[in-house]
């Protein structure tokens, strides 16, 4: 049944963090610190100001960045260097997860609202690079993040992605609602679901979900 679903998709989007590697890693742990660290230098502002202001910023514009640009016009540069300067010491390679991904028909890209440079990082670390036909970041959308339609629409117009052709993967469920409407098959990747109409299926584990998805 799963695999009826999937069988007009041609195009295959994966997001990165917590998604390509299990949230158990943790290494949204080291980036907020970073974050955090950021906009204590960067803002002049006290330890407790700057997590409030990350989280506050995250929830309403969709990243912590794309509050830093609107409210106090930084530079995204400098910021995305900085707060993906993590070890990956501990992220493991995933043999099964790379035979799932390899036998998916079509093209196989990565959209991360991180970078791309980090995101090849965490691939190499996983022993998935050489996957994917393009690795998209928030700097190809113009920092514009996900869940802004306008970011999904400009990565998906470069990669020449037809959605009504595409699956999403992706452990946030707001970043799933544009992708729906827009006519792709979404993936809930999380430990636990979080019904909502703009989410097709949930799954806790991606190798076993694609090995579902392959006929």
């Amino acid at each position: 049944m799963v695999a009826q679903n999937f069988s007009h998709v041609t195009h295959w989007v994966f997001d990165l963090d917590n998604t390509l590697y299990p949230p158990e890693a943790r290494l949204f742990d080291q980036i907020e610190v970073r974050m955090t660290d950021w906009v204590v230098e960067t803002l002049g502002v006290d330890r407790p100001t700057a997590d409030r202001l990350r989280t506050e910023y995250w929830r309403r514009y969709g990243t912590t960045l794309a509050g830093l640009m609107a409210e106090h016009g930084v530079d995204p540069a400098p910021y995305l260097t900085h707060v993906h300067e993590i070890s990956l010491d501990h992220l493991e390679e995933d043999r099964e997860l790379k035979a799932r991904i390899r036998d998916l028909p079509g093209r196989r890209i990565v959209y991360t609202n991180g970078s791309a440079p980090y995101a090849e990082r965490v691939l190499a670390a996983r022993g998935l690079s050489g996957l994917f036909d393009a690795i998209y970041g928030v700097e190809h959308a113009n920092f514009r993040p996900k869940p802004e339609r306008a970011a999904f629409e400009a990565i998906f117009t470069a990669d020449g992605t037809d959605p009504s052709k595409a699956a999403m993967f992706e452990d946030d469920p707001r970043n799933l609602a544009a992708p729906h409407e827009m006519g792709m098959r979404t993936v809930h990747v999380a430990p636990e679901p979080e019904p909502a109409p703009h989410i097709h299926h949930h799954t806790d584990d991606l190798t076993a979900f694609l090995a579902r998805v392959l006929p």
